[in-house]
């Protein structure tokens, strides 16, 4: 489900941001990782990392709803990965958190390289999971990569606008939470685990307001910037993890960006042999291993 924990931050006027820590909250004397989770998805979707107590004990983990997503809520309608960038960097300030290691999945992976473009000082490495540091460009596409533009503008459309007398009607369908579900779960997508995404897209997304906030979660997806030109100016160490059996972004173009991170301390690909998309659910152990030899590292 969407995180229980809300807090204010100043960034577009006041956003109230969805978060939740492992354990029993934060500990100043344990490095910090902060957890950005992937499209349509919730902090749930850290379930594994936050059940897993040799992880837990090492870092405090901390997982952010960024906007358009679960209980997080912003006074403006627009707003880019950018703008959820700045809001988790905000989030760390009124917790009273200097420096921390950030991880993201699919979308998250964009939002947290942002975080470590928008405040080097303050990011001490990244794990990206899933993710492409391009938009969908035909250059990805003709590498493997997915062409989302045709896929989902349909539903943009279709969710630009109420439908019906009543706005408040409105329910995400069941096709778009089958989407999520087997992109990014392919295989592994147990008929509970497909029970519980959509049960929870279903709470988050229904009213005229979880309308506007789905179209808007969209809208950052179909319209994102690539950052290829701007990650030879991260410093710190990149973990990036991928499935070979990712589904929108595969592995031929994961291996030509890491090339682009010139500048960090140490750039990494390690590609998982049966892994799909959401690999923190797909491939918990993996990216606990990973997560922890960068903590131990660099902390």
């Amino acid at each position: 489900m969407a995180a229980k924990t809300t807090i204010r931050v100043p960034h577009l006027g006041g956003i109230e941001a969805g978060y939740a820590f492992s354990g029993g909250g934060y500990d100043p004397a344990k490095p910090t990782c902060v957890l950005i989770n992937s499209m349509c998805t919730t902090v749930s979707l850290y379930r594994d990392q936050f059940a897993d107590e040799a992880l837990t004990s090492a870092v405090n983990l901390l997982a952010i709803e960024p906007l358009g997503h679960g209980a997080t809520r912003c006074p403006t309608e627009h707003f880019t990965y950018w703008d959820s960038a700045v809001m988790a960097l905000q989030v760390l300030d009124q917790l009273g958190i200097d420096r921390a290691f950030a991880l993201g999945t699919s979308q998250g992976g964009w939002i947290v390289t942002r975080m470590a473009l928008l405040a080097p000082d303050r990011i001490r490495g990244l794990v990206l999971l899933g993710t492409s540091m391009d938009y969908e460009s035909a250059d990805s596409r003709a590498k493997g990569c997915w062409d989302p533009k045709t896929l989902l503008a349909s539903f943009y459309d279709k969710w630009a606008a109420p439908s019906g007398p009543n706005p408040d009607d409105f329910v995400v369908d069941d096709v778009w939470c089958g989407m999520v579900a087997s992109l990014g779960f392919g295989a592994a997508g147990t008929p509970d685990l497909v029970s519980f995404w959509t049960s929870t897209l279903k709470d988050v997304y229904r009213g005229d307001e979880g309308r506007r906030k789905l179209k808007m979660a969209l809208a950052c997806l179909l319209d994102r910037d690539g950052l290829c030109r701007r990650v030879r100016d991260i410093t710190c160490p990149v973990y990036w993890l991928q499935g070979s059996d990712d589904a929108p972004f595969g592995t031929t173009v994961p291996a030509e960006q890491i090339k682009l991170f010139t500048s960090s301390k140490e750039a990494t690909l390690t590609i998982i042999p049966g892994g799909n998309h959401y690999l923190n659910a797909t491939n918990p152990k993996e990216v606990s291993e990973a997560l922890l030899k960068l903590v131990n590292k660099y902390k």
